[in-house]
């Protein structure tokens, strides 16, 4: 028996609950490690930064127990327990906090008597690159927060934003591999980025950058950076680190990617063939401003409905270039454009969905969107593209009561996107 309509948000419940055991941070440290990594360290040290931080480190320490000798783990939320010889540090997230400048230094401490025969695991997730931070001489938490605010409302991209990142860091872009010289480093990472290059996954703690002047310049100019920024910030756009720092010793590394956005899509899509829809994985690749991914995909799912129940899932990271004083997120923005093409094809629904649960500055993950949303929309008295125009998705979901409301999953793999037909 094909699914009916009227059971889309039990649908779209389970495809969430599906991607996210598949990303489950525990799950995924326990099963990427094995006693050789650890066999012939003399002491482990444990450090790392993401909302993914306070699963990975619990699964750690209850593989590792008395082993573990210290670690700095900065994460968006502290937990609610402690563990023996780990500090947890509250970090901002999307811009760097104060928290964020103490987990930097706490882990530049940790890290500052290492010996040869030391083991150092890096525990790397989403949001990484706002919640640990350790600025080059002369920048303040102001001049990170201030690039950081420009870039993410000017619509850049995840890499652009990180690219910039690494340059004002002595931790990102390998610098944390400079800090742990002469012990060996091990990561563990969840992607949260497009593509899955673990050179920009919080900024590459573990992963050395070579400087590109072309590159940098090239974002500079295109968001018109060069004309807003501080000059001693321009400082370190433009020039790579000096000799004396480019020629420091790194330590031997292995990075490991143990979970992705292409894993949580894959697993949406097992579940929606249990419930009996055809079912299309159409990439983790979509990129791009969000209103214009929402357009297309509700086209593409229109020009597809009468091919019988089907589901396409869709993983990436958009982007919103704000133009208005609204809340909202991209999530929320995407399905919001999408909505407005929807009107009148009952027989489609869109979801957007984060999958660290925070889309934007709100409590919501993303939204849902079908062809009567328009209709109950004007019910109320919302007129849907102003919304869309100022930014302001979230109030128009929140009155229809659909938005996505999950509050912090503990993971973070991007975004995902689900079209369901009936």
């Amino acid at each position: 028996m094909y699914p009916h309509l009227e059971h889309y948000s039990d649908h779209l419940s389970q495809l969430r609950n599906a991607a996210l055991e598949a990303v489950n941070p525990a799950t995924a440290v326990k099963r990427a490690i094995s006693p050789s990594d650890v066999e012939s360290a003399e002491r482990i040290f444990v450090v790392g930064a993401g909302k993914a931080g306070v699963a990975m480190t619990h699964a750690l320490a209850e593989l590792l127990g008395s082993r573990l000798t210290a670690g700095v783990i900065s994460v968006p939320t502290l937990p609610p327990y402690s563990l023996e010889n780990i500090r947890f540090i509250e970090g901002g997230h999307p811009t760097p906090t104060e928290g964020s400048l103490a987990a930097g230094q706490a882990v530049v401490n940790v890290l500052s008597d290492l010996h040869s025969n030391d083991l150092v695991i890096a525990l790397i997730s989403g949001g990484g690159s706002a919640l640990l931070e350790y600025p080059r001489p002369g920048l303040s938490l102001e001049d990170l927060h201030g690039m950081t605010q420009m870039l993410l409302g000017c619509g850049a991209n995840i890499r652009e934003i990180n690219q910039l990142r690494i340059c004002l860091s002595q931790l990102k872009g390998g610098g944390l591999l400079r800090l742990a010289y002469p012990a060996s480093v091990l990561a563990f990472i969840l992607s949260d980025v497009v593509g899955n290059d673990l050179g920009i996954i919080a900024s590459g703690l573990t992963v050395p950058a070579p400087f590109s002047r072309k590159t940098i310049d090239s974002i500079l100019y295109k968001y018109a950076l060069h004309k807003q920024l501080p000059l001693h910030v321009l400082h370190y756009l433009e020039q790579p680190a000096d000799a004396a720092e480019a020629s420091l010793p790194i330590a031997p590394i292995q990075n490991r990617l143990i979970a992705s956005n292409r894993l949580a899509g894959e697993a949406a899509c097992k579940k929606a063939r249990e419930l009996g829809f055809q079912t299309n994985f159409l990439g983790d690749h979509w990129q791009g401003e969000a209103r214009v991914v929402g357009k297309s995909f509700a086209n593409m799912l229109i020009e597809q409905k009468s091919q019988g129940p089907q589901c396409f899932i869709v993983g990436g990271e958009t982007t919103v270039t704000v133009k208005g004083q609204g809340k909202g997120g991209r999530n929320q923005e995407l399905a919001l454009a999408a909505a407005i093409e929807l009107a009148g094809h009952s027989n489609i629904v869109v979801s957007t969905f984060a999958t660290d649960g925070v889309d934007g500055p709100t409590d919501a993950a993303g939204a849902i969107a079908t062809g009567n949303t328009l209709e109950r929309a004007m019910q109320h008295g919302l007129n849907a593209e102003h919304h869309l125009h100022v930014n302001n998705a979230y109030p128009f979901f929140n009155i229809l009561n659909d938005l996505i409301t999950t509050g912090p999953t503990g993971t973070n793999v991007n975004d995902l996107l689900f079209g369901l037909i009936y």
